[in-house]
């Protein structure tokens, strides 16, 4: 059941929300008894997926914040041991004094340690330091069999590699010990080089990985004529000299209801676009600013995905060679990008067995829910990038095909010959089970 009239849903606010949910402790007792029935289950941390990796609409999910607790701390190695429900904003404030932060963070601070794992997150650096699981020292993961695992390169190697990546369907992911990177100080110095095209861009791109551990861009997708493709792109080091202690998460302003329609509309997004490089892109001298605002400046409003009105959004997140087609697909379609992302990705390999981040460029954008117009765009979207040989990623998704999801992770079935039978998504059921059950079909037919 769903407690205290708490809504389970997924940050894109486009899917339905989890039916029922359940503690963490009831799970564990669920799984240690070996009573969990197959499909039950599904681990949550705090809802950041965009889509549906994070609901399981046949089952229940699994409350993981209450098991939140930093369990060991070391402050000469940075190696943390944690709870899988402890946010990665209480990661920061914890290390911080130490001299120590997340070697890699997304775009909030407000995931679980449990979600960044399984869902192999990446972050402005990845060209350096690669995805969130080339960090993790060790994982303790409970199965349905009522097996308590300590998961690590040595131990269980197999089922490490699997749960990195594995969105949430290993097992539950209990705690985990992770390598957290040295740091002069949580303030970075930022440079921002404005650029008038993807061309410029991508002859930035390469020597602004070399010199900076952060490095990504902006772009202003509804820009045309010869605007088109302009943006700024982003770098940035930790300060030699700087604060150490993490500031409050708080928002300064929130969106306290759903509006009723869509706020970020084409002109709205036209002026902001306008605005915004002008703010931040009048200036080509470096400047400290703070870990917040550098990192995490969506956190700075709480609830703004509901500016998106009562029907969500879709984000697409793909990696490609190059991104010029994407953008010219979605200027064509008319339909305006409130964050439109370009980064290049390194060459470090995950552990994952599926993890997203590989070399090429990733374009992030975001639309608002239109419905079969929006779908058509976004097929489209990943037409464009399964024939460019690229990916798209799942924890950003709620409705790529099964197709489209082979074609982005041909070894899925890896994953799936290790999926714990009592650990089910609403994302896996209709992607990979689907493909399983058209490839039993057609042997049956043979």
């Amino acid at each position: 059941m769903i407690r205290g009239g708490e809504r389970f849903g997924s940050f894109g606010l486009a899917t339905p929300p989890a039916r029922h949910a359940i503690p963490a402790d009831h799970a564990v007792a669920l799984l240690k008894s070996g009573a969990a029935k197959p499909g039950s289950l599904l681990g949550y941390g705090n809802g950041r997926s965009y889509g549906d990796t994070c609901q399981n609409q046949a089952g229940s999910v699994v409350d993981m914040r209450p098991l939140n607790r930093v369990r060991a701390f070391n402050a000469g190695t940075g190696v943390l041991e944690a709870d899988a429900g402890v946010l990665l904003r209480d990661i920061i404030s914890h290390a911080a004094p130490y001299g120590f932060f997340p070697a890699v963070v997304p775009g909030t601070q407000f995931v679980t340690l449990g979600g960044a794992i399984a869902n192999d997150i990446h972050g402005k650096n990845h060209h350096r330091r690669g995805t969130f699981g080339c960090h993790v020292e060790s994982l303790t993961l409970l199965r349905s069999d009522g097996n308590t695992c300590r998961c690590s390169d040595t131990d269980n190697a197999r089922l490490f590699r699997a749960t990195i990546g594995g969105m949430g369907l290993t097992g539950l992911i209990l705690s985990a010990s992770i390598r957290l990177m040295r740091v002069p100080s949580l303030d970075v110095v930022e440079t921002v080089t404005p650029f008038g095209d993807l061309g410029q861009f991508f002859e930035l791109a390469e020597a602004a990985d070399q010199a900076n551990e952060y490095a990504v861009a902006w772009i202003d997708q509804l820009a045309g004529g010869h605007g088109r493709g302009r943006g700024l792109l982003f770098a940035g080091n930790h300060a030699e000299h700087g604060s150490h202690t993490a500031s409050r998460a708080n928002a300064r302003l929130s969106v306290p209801l759903q509006p009723p329609f869509n706020v970020l509309n084409r002109p709205f997004l036209t002026a902001f676009n306008a605005a915004y490089r002008w703010k931040k892109g009048r200036s080509p001298a470096p400047r400290q600013v703070g870990y917040q605002g550098f990192f995490f400046p969506l956190d700075g409003v709480g609830d703004w995905n509901r500016l998106y009105g009562p029907k969500g959004l879709f984000q697409h997140q793909c990696v490609v060679p190059e991104e010029a087609a994407l953008l010219e697909a979605a200027r064509r379609a008319g339909q305006g990008s409130f964050l439109t992302v370009l980064k290049r990705f390194g060459k470090v390999r995950s552990p994952a067995l599926l993890s997203f981040p590989r070399p090429g460029y990733t374009l992030t954008l975001d639309f608002p829910n239109r419905g079969e117009r929006t779908l058509e765009l976004l097929s489209e979207l990943d037409r464009i990038t399964v024939e460019a040989g690229g990916a798209v990623n799942p924890y950003k998704d709620a409705r790529m095909g099964a197709e489209t999801f082979a074609a982005s992770f041909p070894d899925w079935r890896r994953l799936e010959a290790l999926r714990d039978p009592a650990f089910m998504s609403d994302f896996w059921a209709r992607t990979a089970k689907k493909l399983d059950e058209r490839r039993g079909m057609a042997e049956a037919a043979e």
